[in-house]
């Protein structure tokens, strides 16, 4: 059975050098998947810099949806994932598969959407409690700062909330980050 272990705080708290110290500590072969999507230079550069900062001894997988697929083929083995960020998954499953007025979205449209995303976490969690591998997945802590002032904003900030909440319950150890200390929460 695989242990969840989820990372939050701000961005640029330290996060990433928590989740990526314990998989060293682990010992264990490393998978590496990427939510982001490289769009600009400054996007590309970032990814250089993470895979430098890595090094090579990972298994990288560029993906935002159907993660679990991915790790199909790695199920049975004695691994750690790095599922970083949750919150680019759900950003990239909110806006990049289909156009949307997110002004005038309705909320059984919203709703979809948002069950559609609970369903790839969920699936994703359950794939790796049924396996030998260990997951840490990182996600930003949005919710701490001012309410925005536009409809997309707004539901991408409570969407991110709710998959937090629901990663943080389903998880064996939670860490909360700020200003790279981390404070064990579960």
């Amino acid at each position: 059975m695989g242990k969840i272990i989820y990372i939050t705080g701000g961005a640029r708290s330290g996060k990433s050098r928590l989740a990526e110290e314990l998989i060293f500590e682990s010992k264990k072969d490393r998978i590496y998947v990427a939510t982001s999507i490289t769009f600009d230079e400054e996007m590309r550069e970032r990814v250089r810099l993470h895979k430098l900062q890595r090094g090579e001894e990972w298994i990288t997988i560029e993906a935002y949806k159907d993660i679990y697929k991915y790790l199909e083929m790695y199920k049975n083995k004695n691994m750690i994932v790095l599922l970083d960020c949750l919150t680019n998954m759900v950003s990239n499953n909110m806006i990049l598969d289909t156009e949307r007025d997110w002004d005038n979205l309705s909320q059984e449209e919203l709703a979809k959407i948002e069950k559609n995303i609970e369903n790839q976490v969920i699936k994703t969690l359950e794939f790796v409690k049924e396996s030998t591998l260990d997951i840490i997945v990182v996600s930003n802590e949005i919710g701490m700062g001012v309410v925005p002032p536009y409809a997309l904003g707004r539901y991408f900030r409570d969407i991110c909330g709710r998959m937090n909440q629901l990663v943080g319950n389903r998880s064996d150890e939670a860490h909360l980050v700020v200003s790279g200390f981390k404070l064990k929460l579960k």
